[in-house]
């Protein structure tokens, strides 16, 4: 089995280096590997599936390419929550749980729920994942629906500035728990931007997935080998 998996690219225009970086790696990955998965936050924001700008219509367009030459799975993250069925029949994207397990031993999560010192977060998170809140958002026309994400960010950004950087963190107690809980052998995820690949005390591997800042991060699995690799954002993928 090889499979690829990202996180954590935050995409906002298909002019950056992050969405041409991510279109290549697509494009020449979906002929490699046999499943790519997006653990969440593939873009920095999703206001809806109805959303219907160059920059959406690009975002369905490059997973739609890759769909067609190997499986393509999402997750959601804190920041894409919303990607909903309509996406998912659009691009021919699989949508994931929140913890999924695509064999016996290895378990994929996005990471924000390993943040629970981050009491403040855990509470906002619990509201924005409701069916009713979301509900009541996507009725909201696309307009008061954008300002209202560009004004959640900017939130997050003065919060996050002010939080010390080991409540922003997984919680080791949290993780062990998962661990134990789904008698996992490889734990992948991201989130917390913290590029990461450790042993457990009792030699469980976790990768932690980078986001797509200065460089580029994916994890790599080939049968029972994982491996986590970072590239330029400045040239073309591949080369």
């Amino acid at each position: 089995m090889q499979r690829l998996f990202i996180s954590d690219l935050h995409l906002d225009s298909s002019t950056s280096p992050q969405f041409l970086r991510f279109a290549e790696c697509l494009d020449l990955e979906s002929s490699r590997v046999e499943e790519i998965y997006i653990l969440g936050d593939l873009v920095e924001m999703w206001i809806g599936d109805d959303n219907d700008d160059p920059f959406a219509t690009a975002l369905v367009n490059a997973i739609k390419r890759a769909n067609s030459q190997c499986a393509v799975f999402l997750m959601h993250g804190n920041r894409d929550f919303l990607f909903g069925e309509q996406f998912a029949r659009h691009t021919g994207v699989r949508l994931l749980p929140e913890i999924h397990q695509p064999e016996p031993g290895l378990l994929l999560c996005h990471g924000d729920e390993l943040c629970v010192d981050d009491t403040a977060y855990q509470k906002l998170r619990l509201q924005l994942r409701s069916s009713a809140w979301q509900s009541e958002f996507l009725a909201r026309p696309l307009t008061e629906r954008r300002a209202f994400g560009n004004d959640l960010r900017k939130r997050s950004m003065q919060e996050n500035a002010n939080k010390a950087e080991s409540i922003m963190d997984a919680n080791p107690q949290a993780i062990a728990q998962l661990i134990d809980k789904h008698e996992v052998k490889v734990l992948i995820h991201g989130h917390t931007h913290r590029p990461e690949f450790s042993l457990t005390d009792r030699q469980q591997r976790r990768v932690v997935l980078g986001a797509w800042e200065r460089c580029g991060w994916l994890c790599r699995q080939q049968d029972q080998r994982f491996s986590l690799e970072c590239f330029s954002l400045a040239r073309r993928y591949g080369t």
